[in-house]
């Protein structure tokens, strides 16, 4: 009953944020300046009928509260709209380009884990040595170093001199995709193995310092399973909790990598519709953003007791 009831908690919790994220999102476009209606009628010297036909078309008269509940109505009937600038469904827009951008960021995403968990816990076993420090100053240039920088003297490198990689476009198929895709992830994680690295350290520093790790080191069991079974095991809740903000991040920085590499993914897109007012086009990929985000912040939340059983005692002490 106590899962269920954290569960339930959680999954109100979600619903909750998503209702707050959708109504920012809708009404923060009538804070921004231009009219949708110009934008659709460019090039033209419209009429009064003209523009009147356009704004009934897209809903544009109603009042505001009105084209909320409209919008919300459709997003759960799986319809986003109509895009302005494509002239077609919104979920056609974006199903087109998602699985670019789902493929990158999971590649992206892989990347940064296994070598920021890998990077940061072999700085943290060696704390205070040379490679401990050599790991941090990697660490450091790294997360100097911007994603767009980063895409460039990949480009230049591995594509142009090399000629290993491809450095434009994404390929067809799974295969072909992943090997399109391999610079753009690496491009896309480089800042983030900074983070995960960091926190990777910085909690199994604190591990190893508990008084029950070091009576089994003094009991004589082996450090491989004492790092195994007490130290990385309790890290993983501050390495599980940045991973669900990673997500939303890896999302958001993908315009700048797939701007770079050519690449028709959901965050060029968003910068496209940015650019040219397609409100109903944005709208849609900030919610996905955002659901994202806190959906892999409600799954981490209910994963947490069950990797770490001392967050579901102290949750149930309170």
């Amino acid at each position: 009953m106590t899962a269920a009831r954290r569960v339930a908690g959680k999954l109100g919790g979600l619903l909750l944020t998503l209702f707050l994220a959708s109504l920012l999102v809708f009404f923060s476009r009538f804070l921004v300046p231009g009219d949708p209606v110009s934008f659709l009628l460019r090039g033209r010297k419209p009429s009064a009928e003209a523009v009147a036909q356009v704004t009934a078309q897209y809903g544009l008269d109603l009042p505001p509260w009105e084209q909320y509940l409209r919008w919300v109505l459709g997003l759960l009937h799986g319809d986003l709209g109509r895009s302005l600038q494509y002239r077609q469904d919104v979920t056609e827009v974006i199903g087109d380009r998602l699985p670019v951008t789902l493929m990158l960021v999971t590649m992206a995403g892989t990347i940064v884990l296994v070598a920021g968990v890998v990077l940061g816990a072999v700085a943290a076993l060696n704390r205070g040595r040379a490679l401990d420090r050599l790991v941090l100053i990697g660490l450091t240039v790294l997360g100097a170093i911007p994603s767009f920088v980063g895409a460039i003297v990949l480009i230049a490198v591995f594509s142009v001199q090399l000629g290993w990689f491809p450095s434009f476009g994404s390929g067809e198929g799974f295969i072909d995709m992943v090997y399109h895709l391999s610079l753009p992830s690496i491009a896309l994680a480089l800042a983030f193995i900074v983070l995960v690295g960091k926190v990777t350290r910085s909690a199994m520093v604190d591990q190893l310092s508990r008084e029950h790790v070091e009576v089994s080191t003094s009991r004589g069991v082996r450090r491989s399973i004492v790092v195994r079974r007490h130290v990385l095991r309790n890290a993983l809740g501050p390495i599980l909790t940045v991973s669900g903000v990673l997500v939303a991040g890896l999302i958001v920085a993908s315009s700048i990598v797939e701007a770079a590499f050519g690449l028709s993914g959901i965050g060029s897109l968003l910068v496209q519709s940015v650019d040219r007012l397609d409100f109903p086009v944005v709208q849609a990929i900030v919610l996905f953003v955002v659901c994202a985000f806190v959906v892999m912040n409600a799954i981490v939340d209910v994963l947490e007791p069950w990797i770490d059983p001392r967050s579901a005692a102290g949750a149930g002490a309170r």
